[in-house]
């Protein structure tokens, strides 16, 4: 199914209209699946990407590095911290190095969700099947080239 049918627009400015928008509704799309997996556990798609990074990372990290690593770069990453605090997912703890930050870490019950999580990643996986894997090498190297060429404007 088109991008036409799905939104009910059949009228773009120009190809390059239709892709940005083709790009906005196809992320979001990809986004309510994923965060579909992710409620069954009481986790939005900013918690989880912080759970992920916290969990990648050798040493703790701040909420600067943290946000540095965002997919979300606009995401209030100290708010997101705190709620996952809440939920006993992570943690905060003085930085040694440097007294004005605190360092970030998963917490035991952090860690486990994570890996229970992982569980859904065959299930997210096969939301993406509709490509070959060439397809999606393709596809990668088209949207970096998108980014990196208005990056360095």
């Amino acid at each position: 199914m088109g991008i036409e049918k799905d939104i009910q627009q059949t009228n773009f400015r120009n190809v390059f209209q239709k892709m940005g928008i083709n790009i906005i509704y196809t992320a979001n799309w990809l986004n309510e699946r994923i965060a579909s997996f992710l409620a069954k556990e009481d986790i939005t798609l900013q918690q989880y990407n912080i759970l992920r990074i916290l969990r990648g990372s050798e040493v703790p990290l701040s909420t600067l590095q943290i946000r540095e690593r965002m997919l979300d770069k606009m995401s209030d990453t100290s708010r997101i911290v705190d709620r996952l605090i809440v939920k006993d997912l992570v943690q905060k703890t003085a930085c040694k190095a440097d007294k004005r930050l605190v360092d970030i870490t998963l917490t035991d019950k952090g860690i486990n969700l994570v890996n229970k999580l992982d569980l859904y990643n065959d299930q997210i996986d096969a939301t993406l099947k509709g490509l070959s894997e060439v397809e999606a090498n393709t596809l990668n190297q088209i949207l970096d080239k998108l980014r990196n060429a208005n990056n360095s404007k």
